[in-house]
């Protein structure tokens, strides 16, 4: 046992668990800290997968209620279907789009500097909506229409971008397009059950010739464990947030991030290409 391994492993299923569900790019904190940490190659690419599945289940527990209300009456009730095509529509954007330009984004823009740039021009966007005058149409996510969804399908394709942020991109293009808040928010949740499964799937076969059970047992199930009691810790509290705060913290916090490592490169002061 490396105990610097697992230490290692355990600070970046923190960050993904923290940074997943929040409007400020798992990816793209991923990236940076692996750099940080010196956690790379294609072995670490499995691991950010395994613990993107451990924020995700975090997700499928806190709503397995509705979840399993859903997969109950898919057959019998009009409003679980709609649920249910809802999530498709919504998902097939940024499906589509990553098989046609997986490979390109990641071999161009899966670096700390155009993170950082993704950092601070959401950042910007962010607070641009949350400064709009806006009405919502829609209050509730049973509410929504196939229409409602493929527009935020739209805005979670644009985080195929690395340090846009999948929650950040779903989030705020749902309040731009005339969700509520908490709608917004909570769609964002259960359109990551599907996201975060078919993108996990797909990676786990490309490099499943990568993978040792016996040695990578132990830090990918501590990832995993890690990254799926801190996301549901964070979940949980960002629906109480989001009652009484609006979103220009996680903007401003997106753009001093953005800043420091932008400027920690220029300076020299960390080799962020390396």
């Amino acid at each position: 046992m490396d105990p610097v391994l697992y230490l290692k492993v355990i600070v970046l299923g923190v960050v993904e668990g923290l940074t997943e569900f929040l409007p400020i790019s798992s990816t793209g904190h991923l990236i940076i800290a692996g750099q940080l940490l010196g956690f790379g190659g294609e072995k670490a690419k499995v691991f950010d997968i395994v613990i993107q599945s451990g924020a995700m289940l975090a997700v499928v527990w806190e709503y397995r209620a509705r979840f399993g209300r859903v997969l109950a009456r898919l057959t019998s009730d009009t409003a679980a279907r709609r649920f249910a095509f809802n999530l498709v529509i919504a998902f097939a954007p940024a499906a589509v789009l990553g098989l046609a330009f997986a490979s390109v984004i990641k071999r161009h823009l899966f670096h700390a500097v155009p993170v950082a740039l993704a950092f601070i021009f959401g950042g910007l966007i962010i607070l641009w909506v949350e400064r709009r005058t806006r009405r919502a149409t829609v209050q509730e996510v049973d509410e929504m229409t196939w229409k409602d969804a493929l527009k935020v399908g739209f805005a979670q394709a644009v985080a195929l971008i690395p340090g846009t942020s999948r929650s950040g991109a779903t989030i705020i293009g749902g309040m731009l397009f005339g969700l509520s808040r908490r709608a917004a928010t909570e769609f964002s949740f259960f359109l990551a059950v599907p996201t975060l499964i078919a993108a996990g799937a797909y990676d786990l076969y490309k490099h499943r010739a990568l993978l040792d059970a016996a040695a990578d047992l132990g830090p990918f199930g501590i990832g995993f464990v890690v990254s799926f009691v801190s996301a549901f810790l964070c979940v949980r509290w960002l629906l109480r947030y989001i009652a009484t705060h609006d979103f220009s913290v996680f903007a401003w916090y997106r753009i001093a991030f953005g800043i420091i490592v932008l400027a920690t490169n220029y300076a020299g002061l960390v080799n962020w290409s390396a």
